[in-house]
């Protein structure tokens, strides 16, 4: 019973530095991929971490998901070392009073961040089959904190706590599918071909857009894509959907719809998506309208709504 006593000490004596480590580690890791993501630089050691964080499930708001990460590690980074900071001889109440207060925010966030993490994993493993040490680490993380936060505070009412996480799960987990619902909206339950379709494109097209992307196909411009590439959703927007139709649009994914894989392999000068191919140079990147008629020569209407 004492050996038991000991442990508990310990485990109570340094959970909250455990958990502000784990925090810190996970702040300084998803705020460096969230710099290079937003200075357009590569950040990720495989080419399955890179297709994570270029898929549409790596954007939340039209803002790179590990913002959003960096922002939840920092909040718990603080509300962890809020107390410790106090010095308990000079001012005890006000270091009780947070303690008090960030237990159970800390416990609620990071219940989020686990259910969030665990339905990031279900992605990873059953839509875009890869493997990103990044996400697997971050999952471990807040399953880390969430058990350290558990037993590292002697909680007061169980079953008030496993309420509070199941009705926190819950709201994560409704949240986490609304938002993503469009990427799924983007599979035509009508279409009779196998293969993922990125999300819709939500706008329209007008004449000179019409007029612009047929003159791409007749002119044997060729769009690579892959259908989880941000991007290539991004270029897609800017002709409207009545003008991406008229595209001549090759799928790069191999779980793609229509996916012409081996074409794409067989053109070393696709580093990227989306890649143009026009007149026989390559162009990587997501491009103007107006740029797009000037490497082909196009002579139609140029009032592009975008």
């Amino acid at each position: 019973m004492r050996r038991r006593r000991q442990e508990n000490r310990w485990i109570h004596r340094w959970s909250r530095w455990l958990v502000a480590g784990i925090a810190a580690v996970g702040t300084l890791g998803t705020g460096y991929l969230t710099i290079t993501k937003l200075m357009g630089g590569g950040a990720c050691p495989t080419e399955g971490c890179e297709r994570v964080l270029s898929s549409p499930w790596g954007t939340v708001f039209g803002l790179p998901l590990t913002l959003f990460g960096c922002l939840a590690y920092g909040t718990m980074l603080v509300m962890a070392l809020a107390p410790l900071l106090i010095n308990a001889d000079q001012n005890k109440p006000l270091r009780q009073k947070l303690e008090t207060w960030t237990w159970p925010l800390m416990f609620m966030l990071a219940a989020a961040m686990m259910v969030f993490s665990a339905y990031l994993m279900t992605v990873l493993a059953f839509e875009l089959k890869a493997f990103c040490p990044y996400c697997v680490g971050s999952a471990l993380f807040a399953l880390s904190m969430f058990l350290i936060i558990l037993l590292g505070n002697r909680w007061e009412d169980l079953g008030q706590l496993a309420f509070m996480g199941f009705i926190v799960g819950v709201l994560t987990l409704t949240s986490t599918l609304a938002i993503y619902a469009p990427i799924g909206a983007g599979d035509s339950p009508s279409s009779t071909v196998a293969g993922q379709v990125g999300p819709p494109i939500t706008t329209a097209s007008g004449p000179a857009e019409i007029a612009l992307a047929k003159h791409l196909k007749d002119s044997g411009a060729v769009m690579y894509a892959a259908w989880w590439c941000p991007h290539c959703h991004d270029q897609k927007q800017l002709f409207g959907a009545e003008a991406t139709e008229a595209l001549n649009l090759v799928e790069c994914a191999e779980d793609g719809q229509n996916s012409q894989v081996d074409l794409c392999r067989s053109k070393p000068e696709i580093t990227g998506f989306p890649t143009w191919e026009i007149n026989g140079e390559f162009y990587s990147g997501t491009q103007s309208l107006a740029r797009l008629a000037e490497l082909s020569g196009y002579s139609g209407p140029k009032d592009f709504r975008r």
